[in-house]
């Protein structure tokens, strides 16, 4: 290491999404979520694969770490935990008889534990507020000088929603709803309520809202959640159980809606459509009338954006084509995972107090392709161990290779570089497809994801061809925004055809239809030569080859996994799937060629079935 370098690691964990988080002397090194190595999707497991490979990219051991931030105050969170149960005692012994064991045991003596995980660290361990580091997450890396900044998630300590503003390496928020009352938790409820995963199915949640009608929306508003001016929200507290329960709605919210929840897995009916619409719009109304408030209270002309609630990338396609602010800047890792980071970055910039230098145009994040990546060499020495044919593409021949596959409608699974840290994929752990093919949408959903065939694929575009196909008010890196399939794109028929449900599949609605959403809509990713270097050579090559300068980009795993991080888990992945091609650096890999094809089926089926 070099003399007198300062190594910050960041930690977030136990509660979901664990990630670890490297900084040397203020620079971004390195970033992942434990997920990705245990292959739990979600893992709140202390990140300790994750920090093993932050110290390995850094070429440090554990002793050089000079501090150590973790992503909240657990005494804080125990203090809303046990108030919480006092007030709404004698409710809730069930769910605290669950809690607090675990608290007892892991969470209260966190600081025990994080040094026994650490073992050999010899710095200072520092803990941020979990707003805090949210802010911080979203602050510091961004592009700007100074901006508003606005956070909004399930719960931290206390914090729901907070907001405030960065002024060059210092930030401070303002002003704050707290538990619980909380927008990611109100969507989380009927996240639940519609049959998905909370804190993993919120994104499906938002994928169906277009098949409905916003039919409940009112109800929502008079009965649920009160909602103010400046956006500030209070719920009504009898339709949830999430406080004291162990389920997010009550028996009158059920009542309320005529039904009990979706059971998971179970047919979707037009009324799920309908309420996941109902929520979407309220949603999106809350972030609109805060982005508003802030702006006004701030003063400041830009604004970034973390916590849970800024994955939601319609609400944040919205706030960016309203034109409350001259541009917004989202996290990548929104979510907790991103805490990690965040908090490392309060430790550089607030406690040791080192200054800050933006230029409103390019961030810090390195395209978030913060996590491990593999040398040519690596992969060929992978690929001959496994005794596998591949066909070599050298001096930059991969990127027409991989154009051809897709324009022959074949399925690409693409490994390159470094992996991505957060919860899309960005070209490094993608699988590829042509955007323009009317079937490729349920062919993926169903043949290679094994996941519902309502969900929606996004478009990766050359960022200089984005603006003739998508309407977005500036680039979207991280695929973070939606934006509208502009007019010159959508087949007029389209207009005339009136399906409802998952029926309005069958329409072709534009050009690129495999990614043009039933409200023609498409969460884009913009794809520029600084930021995503090698992925924008291969749609480079796709667009010279077809007009088209857009592919369907999606992450590359299946249901139920996570992204895949290791060269072992992109092949076990390809085969167990109807993926046509792996690209793995410079190297190609036919399925068709591939021996052991039979074994890996099995384990297809077992996929299927799961």
């Amino acid at each position: 290491m070099a003399q007198g370098s300062i190594y910050i690691l960041g930690i977030s964990a136990y509660y979901h999404d664990s990630a670890a988080a490297l900084l040397k002397d203020g620079q971004i090194i390195a970033a992942a979520q434990e997920e990705r190595f245990t292959r739990e999707k979600h893992d709140a497991s202390f990140p300790q694969n994750a920090v093993s490979y932050c110290l390995k990219e850094a070429g440090i051991t554990i002793k050089d770490i000079t501090h150590v931030a973790f992503y909240d105050k657990p005494f804080l969170k125990l203090e809303r935990l046990l108030l919480t149960y006092l007030d709404f005692a004698p409710s809730g012994r069930l769910s605290f008889l669950k809690a607090i064991p675990v608290w007892l045991k892991e969470k209260i003596f966190l600081k025990d534990t994080i040094l026994n995980e650490l073992y050999g660290f010899r710095g200072e361990l520092l803990f941020s507020e979990h707003h805090e580091s949210h802010a911080a997450a979203a602050f510091f890396p961004s592009p700007f000088q100074e901006a508003a900044i606005l956070t909004m998630d399930g719960v931290g300590e206390w914090t729901t929603t907070s907001f405030g503003v960065g002024e060059g390496h210092r930030l401070q928020l303002h002003s704050e709803i707290r538990f619980p009352h909380s927008l990611g938790l109100l969507y989380s409820a009927f996240t639940y309520y519609g049959g998905f995963r909370v804190n993993s199915g919120e994104y499906k949640l938002m994928g169906l809202a277009p098949y409905g009608e916003p039919r409940y929306a009112d109800l929502i508003r008079r009965e649920l959640v009160d909602i103010k001016p400046d956006g500030s929200f209070r719920l009504n507290m009898e339709y949830f159980d999430y406080c004291v329960g162990l389920t997010m709605t009550s028996e009158k919210f059920h009542t309320l809606f005529g039904r009990a929840p979706r059971d998971p897995e179970t047919l979707l009916t037009q009324f799920d459509m309908d309420v996941a619409r109902s929520i979407q719009e309220v949603t999106e109304e809350i972030m609109l009338k805060t982005a508003r408030h802030v702006r006004q209270v701030t003063g400041k002309k830009y604004l970034c954006l973390a916590g849970g609630v800024a994955l939601n990338c319609v609400g944040n396609g919205k706030i960016a084509g309203e034109g409350i602010f001259d541009k917004i800047w989202i996290q990548p890792a929104a979510g907790d995972a991103g805490g990690a980071l965040g908090a490392a970055l309060v430790i550089w910039h607030q406690y040791l107090g080192n200054s800050r230098k933006a230029d409103d145009v390019h961030d810090s994040q390195k395209g978030s392709y913060l996590g491990p990546g593999y040398s040519d060499q690596e992969v060929e020495d992978f690929l001959k161990a496994q005794n596998v044919p591949y066909e070599k593409c050298e001096g930059g021949r991969v990127h027409a290779r991989v154009a051809d596959l897709i324009a022959a409608q074949k399925v690409v699974g693409y490994v390159q570089g470094r992996m991505e840290f957060g919860p899309r994929a960005l070209g490094a752990r993608s699988i590829l497809g042509d955007a323009r093919s009317t079937k490729m949408q349920e062919q993926m959903n169903v043949r290679i994801k094994f996941r519902e065939s309502f969900r929606p694929f996004a478009p990766s575009i050359l960022e200089e061809k984005a603006y003739d196909y998508v309407g977005l008010p500036y680039e979207s890196p991280y695929m973070l925004m939606v934006g509208t399939v502009r007019e010159s794109q959508i087949a007029p028929a389209s207009r005339a055809t009136v399906l409802k449900g998952l029926e309005s599949l069958k329409v072709t609605r534009s050009t690129i239809p495999a990614v043009t959403h039933v409200d023609y809509s498409a969460r884009v990713q913009t794809v520029s030569p600084e930021r995503n270097g090698f992925f924008y050579e291969t749609i480079k090559a796709f667009y010279e080859k077809t007009g088209c300068p857009v592919v369907i980009n999606t992450s590359f795993n299946i249901r139920g996994e996570p992204i895949v991080c290791s060269l072992e888990d992109a092949y076990r992945c390809f085969m167990c799937t109807n993926m046509d091609y792996l690209v793995l650096g410079n190297c190609v890999l036919d399925k068709e060629k591939q021996p052991n094809r039979d074994k890996y089926k099995k384990e297809q089926i077992s996929q299927i079935l799961d």
